[in-house]
């Protein structure tokens, strides 16, 4: 999961018009039916990479298991 994080740091412009690209083959694929979800959970996509420090920071707490 951190290479994928830190790939999204690098090409952020990238993965959104991948993300794009995805939603609007969903889209299709559907026949349109879905067309408000898809583009709802693209929106949310795009947003959580706009999140995303530059550069893929490491570090934020939210990764790997506490405690044994």
């Amino acid at each position: 999961m951190d290479k994928v994080k830190e790939m999204l740091g690098q090409h952020g412009d990238k993965a959104s018009s991948g993300v794009d690209k995805a939603a609007g083959t969903a889209d299709e694929k559907t026949g349109g039916k879905h067309h408000d979800t898809i583009r709802g959970g693209a929106d949310k996509a795009r947003e959580a990479m706009d999140r995303r420090p530059p550069g893929g920071e490491k570090g934020d707490g939210h990764h790997g298991h506490h405690g044994s």
